[in-house]
């Protein structure tokens, strides 16, 4: 009699609490529709080019030509005339052997003419790049559509968790 008084206490027990369980299962849903999640973003970039520019070149002058004509010239200057006119023939004779001496020294000087020059020009430029992060995934199960964001494209299927739970009123 005792083991039928235990067998009935825990049939009590059992049939007093309600059976309030959740099953998981998985399953497959068809995949619908898959949306690459793309992001865009700046990462500004230096350009840079060489341009050849036109300069004109000044052709580089000596001065010793003028230096040793004025000597020579004001040399011969002081042997002519005396007194304030022998001032003057010396001043004129520096002047004009300057003149001479700039000529002979620098005959052979080439004109001013234009020379291409290399130059460098940099600017900041937009370089936009795209990224996925993700995917949005429209997947049918049993007749409804339902949408997820996943890591990853599932490909033709996806699998899914199931979980069921009696509602509780």
């Amino acid at each position: 009699m005792k083991l039928q008084a235990h067998l009935l206490l825990a049939a009590m027990v059992v049939g007093a609490v309600p059976a309030v369980q959740a099953a998981d299962f998985e399953d497959f849903g068809r995949v619908v529709r898959v949306t690459p999640q793309v992001e865009r973003y700046n990462r500004p970039r230096e350009e840079c080019r060489t341009e050849y520019v036109q300069v004109q070149q000044q052709p580089q002058r000596s001065a010793g030509g003028s230096i040793i004509g004025g000597v020579a010239g004001a040399l011969l200057g002081s042997n002519i005339g005396s007194g304030s006119g022998r001032t003057a023939a010396t001043a004129a004779g520096a002047i004009a052997g300057a003149i001479a001496g700039d000529r002979i020294g620098n005959q052979n000087v080439p004109a001013p003419g234009v020379q291409e020059q290399a130059v460098r020009q940099c600017r900041m430029v937009d370089s936009w790049e795209s990224r996925t992060n993700g995917y949005e995934v429209v997947y049918d199960y049993r007749g409804r559509n339902y949408t997820s964001i996943m890591s990853y494209d599932p490909g033709e299927r996806v699998r899914l968790r199931v979980s069921i739970e009696p509602m509780t009123n």
